[in-house]
């Protein structure tokens, strides 16, 4: 068998169920973007869709509308990476909820002829810069918006932004910028429906920052934010494991039929152990398509390692550590030419 992605679906619902009681009273919305962090969007939309979740963060309007042809009509659609005139127009057909944070694009959709009103959710920024409408634009901003409302061009069903969840201060400072913001959208006739702002780590651990809803990727996906809590104390679990298969057994060592080209960083080499029927061994080369282990005896081909993940030595925060990044840098470097196989319980 040759290496694949395995990817349990049931652990999958557990740790939404966990997410869902974590944000509570606020309502959760799955983060899909980058193929669900390269789990495979179809699938767990249509798993996400049976476990009740009715909001998901498509990123772009590709994807959201990729989310709406899988999820239906009743699904709510939230995308932010918006280029202009095109994508806003194929937002609205798709029936996106649509992220701006950019008062180009609100010169844009003033000018757009279309058969319904755009979803909005204005953005303003709170320090990251990561897109969003200065706080000194601001009022311009609502100005504009307020037009669009009133012409009938735009609902205004939201204010959100992102913070940089690396300090409580940072975070604070954020959050304050934010409820003014949303209180100058109030004064300005402006009744948003809703309003969010935490991603994963802030929506488990700081519940004035939860609001209306709360954008969860990583968490969804059991992927624990590197430097901070374990899985244990979040109460997730990893859903994925990268499965490889020895193709040959020699002097230089066991090899395994995945390497860096199917997401495998080069310098993880020589920095982590796996698992064998020998018990722990130490990845001593990652090349392009293979990966070489420190030998046992008995070793064969068609050995089964699992390299990081779901009931393996490592997941991908460890390895992320190991290296400097973040567990989801990890999980969205395998390659899409690796099968996904899923599973129920790892079977």
């Amino acid at each position: 068998m040759s290496a694949v992605y395995r990817v349990d679906l049931d652990a999958f619902a557990r740790n939404l169920r966990r997410v869902r009681e974590a944000v509570a009273p606020a309502v959760p919305m799955l983060v899909v973007k980058d193929d669900a962090y390269a789990h495979g969007l179809e699938r767990i939309v249509r798993r996400a869709g049976e476990e009740g979740v009715r909001w998901f963060g498509a990123f772009d309007v590709v994807t959201g509308a990729a989310v709406r042809a899988i999820a239906g009509p009743d699904a709510r659609i939230f995308v932010w990476l918006i280029g202009g005139a095109d994508d806003l127009a194929a937002g609205i057909a798709a029936d996106l909820d649509l992220g701006l944070g950019d008062e180009a694009l609100l010169d844009d959709l003033a000018r757009l002829a279309a058969d319904r009103p755009a979803r909005v959710h204005l953005k303003i920024d709170t320090g990251l810069h990561r897109n969003g409408i200065r706080p000194e634009r601001w009022q311009g901003a609502l100005a504009r918006t307020a037009a669009l409302v009133d012409s009938g061009r735009a609902v205004l069903e939201g204010i959100w932004s992102h913070i940089s969840e690396a300090s409580d201060t940072d975070d604070d400072d954020a959050r304050a910028l934010f409820l003014a913001a949303r209180d100058q959208a109030r004064s300005a006739g402006l009744d948003p429906r809703f309003s969010h702002l935490a991603a994963s780590a802030a929506g488990f651990a700081r519940g004035e920052f939860r609001e209306d809803l709360v954008r969860v990727g990583a968490f969804s996906y059991g992927i624990r934010p590197a430097g901070g809590p374990s899985e244990t104390d979040l109460g997730i679990e990893p859903i994925a494991r990268l499965t490889a298969t020895v193709t040959t057994v020699d002097t230089a060592g066991v090899h395994l039929d995945v390497g860096s080209l199917h997401g495998l960083p080069c310098t993880l080499a020589a920095r982590f152990d796996v698992d064998t029927p020998g018990g722990p061994r130490r990845v001593e080369a990652i090349r392009a398509t293979e990966t070489v282990l420190a030998p046992w005896d008995d070793a064969a081909p068609g050995d089964e390692i699992a390299i990081f993940g779901r009931g393996a030595r490592s997941s991908a925060t460890d390895l992320a550590e190991l290296i400097d990044t973040i567990g989801e840098e990890i999980a969205l470097r395998v390659s899409p030419s690796l099968p996904r196989v899923y599973d129920a319980d790892g079977r």
